[in-house]
């Protein structure tokens, strides 16, 4: 009889004890995280290249096929194209099949927080210390924002972040861990071609399994044989892995050719053009960078040689484009999160005080629930940036003939006005491979003659932002003139 008070001490103590998990000081972090996404994304619906992936899947969906040549744009003659993100957009076109715009922006919204949280959960792994990795999940929110958006490349760097806890778990407590790299990468080669970025962090962690030394605050430590051969069978697999695509060979090598064969592209489009490091984030790149070293030498801390390999590459990647900041937050996180581990004590559960992290668990719930747009703000969000207005004048003033876009409003187009084939859009390897875009970047910047490249494609109406410089030069073309204007767009027909 004396037992059963403690039977039932350790009933309820069972009970207890999962709540306490969910109520925990971590818990709470972490939704602080999913309140933050919210609150970041809630005005980032309408990206310009959204649409063009959204129209892909809608292809891809109710054809139950992926286009092998381009069916958007006139210039290209159905030039042979590859849909490189082809699962990605079928994932964002189901968001919107089964929500409309509300869907889409709950997309957005799961895969930012998962996104925060995953890279809580990592750098948590690799400092131990729930605080500091807070602090880690903030840097790679402060350097994604250059990229939030509905995109495959959302689902891309969520994988570079799984990729990450993959290999540390595999390094520090079972090299069976590094076995889920081939699934992964089956899955990112059809999402996005960060998957090539993910080989080189594999890589640069296999080249420095290698080696055994210490120079100065340089460390690096030979891996176990059984470790390393683990990570070796599961990057043989891994790259195996890569041609489970539906398109072959192409699917791989794409971000080859874009990085090596699209100049203008890369030189031309606003987003991989080289970090400005009087940029906001160019300043907190460089301070990061400098609040690293000095860490080091302060401290005294060890630099591992696979760190220093990942810092060198995001740095690189971040100083080439813009949209590489991306990535540099994720791999440089977990480093700096290891390096301020002894800054502040570690989350201590016996210490934990339920009752205040469910409030403020609630508190980020609703802020959470309260930051996520209606129907109407997100149409308002289209509308401002976007040409609807022009195009409801185009279809009910039967306007027909060749379209000159803006680039930016080829995505909209594509997705809102699909029975006008545009000029060109987003895609921009597309229109780099059949000179289009060279011509487009000469006529946009002045480069020669207006007229050369209207009567070259024999345009028949231009629709443009109102503050592209084209706007001014067309005004003084006795051929062409201005039929529509609001805030955001102006038409102009060919006068005969």
């Amino acid at each position: 009889m004396n037992s059963l008070p403690l039977v039932i001490e350790q009933i309820e103590g069972t009970r207890v004890q999962p709540l306490r998990k969910v109520f925990s000081f971590p818990a709470m972090l972490a939704g602080v995280l999913v309140a933050l996404a919210a609150l970041t994304v809630r005005s980032r619906f309408n990206d310009p290249d959204t649409w063009w992936h959204l129209k892909m899947g809608e292809i891809i969906w109710t054809t139950h096929r992926i286009p092998t040549t381009d069916l958007f744009s006139y210039t290209t003659n159905h030039h042979p194209y590859t849909a490189h993100e082809w699962l990605s957009q079928v994932f964002i076109y189901g968001a919107y099949r089964f929500g409309g715009y509300p869907g889409l922006m709950l997309w957005l919204c799961l895969f930012t927080a998962a996104l925060l949280v995953a890279g809580y959960g990592l750098c948590w792994l690799y400092s131990e210390n729930a605080k500091v990795a807070f602090v880690g999940a903030l840097t790679i929110w402060l350097f994604a924002t250059v990229g939030l958006a509905v995109r495959p490349q959302m689902i891309g760097y969520l994988l570079l972040v799984v990729e990450l806890l993959l290999i540390h778990l595999g390094q520090t407590r079972n090299p069976r861990w590094f076995l889920g790299l081939p699934p992964l990468f089956t899955v990112w080669v059809n999402c996005h071609g960060s998957f090539f970025l993910g080989l080189l962090v594999a890589g640069a962690y296999l080249f420095s399994s290698l080696f055994d030394f210490q120079w100065g605050l340089l460390v690096s430590q030979r891996w176990h044989p059984l470790s390393r051969r683990m990570l070796v069978l599961a990057l043989v697999m891994s790259l195996a892995a890569l041609f489970l695509n539906p398109i072959g060979v192409k699917q791989v090598l794409n971000p080859l050719e874009t990085m090596l064969h699209l100049p203008i592209n890369l030189n031309q489009v606003v987003e991989w053009q080289p970090l400005q490091l009087g940029d906001p984030r160019g300043l907190a790149l460089l301070g990061l960078i400098g609040s690293i070293f000095l860490l080091l030498i302060v401290r005294q801390s060890n630099l591992f040689w696979h760190e220093l390999l990942l810092f060198a590459l995001g740095i690189w990647l971040a100083a080439s484009h813009q949209r590489m900041l991306f990535p540099f937050g994720i791999l440089v996180a977990p480093i700096l999160s290891r390096l301020l581990s002894s800054s502040w004590d570690g989350y201590n559960a016996t210490q934990d005080r339920p009752l205040p992290n469910a409030v403020l668990i609630a508190i980020s719930l609703l802020i959470t629930f309260w930051a996520f747009p209606n129907r109407q703000n997100l149409t308002r969000q289209i509308e401002e940036q976007s040409p609807v207005k022009a195009v409801e004048f185009m279809n009910t003033h039967d306007i027909s003939g060749r379209m000159l876009n803006d680039y930016v409003y080829g995505g909209y187009l594509i997705w809102a006005a699909p029975h006008y084939p545009v000029f060109v859009d987003g895609r921009g390897d597309i229109f780099e491979q059949t000179g289009v875009l060279g011509d487009f970047e000469k006529w946009a910047t002045l480069k020669g003659a207006p007229d050369l490249l209207l009567d070259k494609y024999h345009i028949d109406f231009c629709l443009l932002s109102r503050n592209s410089p084209m706007v001014f030069v067309l005004q003084l073309l006795p051929n062409w003139k201005a039929i529509y204007s609001d805030n955001n767009s102006t038409i102009f027909v060919r006068v005969p």
